[in-house]
């Protein structure tokens, strides 16, 4: 559970930086839905903290397609508990792995919206 923002109420906040692709994606479900992954992505892994969000979206999306966004939602906790946190690197550097096939059970899993809480240009 390292790293992890869980809630009294049972919700656990997580974080994803996208491109403009998947945020146009997240928008069209009304922005309560992640799109399934495509075939050459396994893995859904939103980061555990906005700080290695921001970063990713800056340092990948940006220099990929001009604009990175960071985006917030809530998950049930104990949902969330079925991953395990993985450490990509030091300190704030923690995602959560979540098997593409498991994206749909996630969308069912949701809280509230998936909020666009920041947008990055070069």
């Amino acid at each position: 559970m390292a790293g992890r923002v869980e809630d009294a109420a049972g919700t656990t906040t997580l974080w994803r930086p996208v491109g403009p692709q998947e945020l146009r994606l997240v928008e069209a479900s009304g922005w309560r839905r992640w799109p399934p992954r495509l075939p050459d992505q396994p893995i859904f892994y939103p980061v555990l903290n906005e700080a290695y969000a921001t970063q990713i979206a800056r340092e990948w999306n940006v220099p990929a397609s001009g604009v990175g966004h960071v985006t917030r939602f809530r998950v049930q906790t104990l949902f969330a508990r079925r991953y395990t946190t993985k450490r990509a690197g030091g300190g704030h550097i923690l995602e959560l792995w979540i098997p593409a096939e498991d994206v749909g059970a996630l969308n069912e899993h949701l809280v509230g919206t998936i909020e666009l809480v920041g947008t990055y240009t070069d």
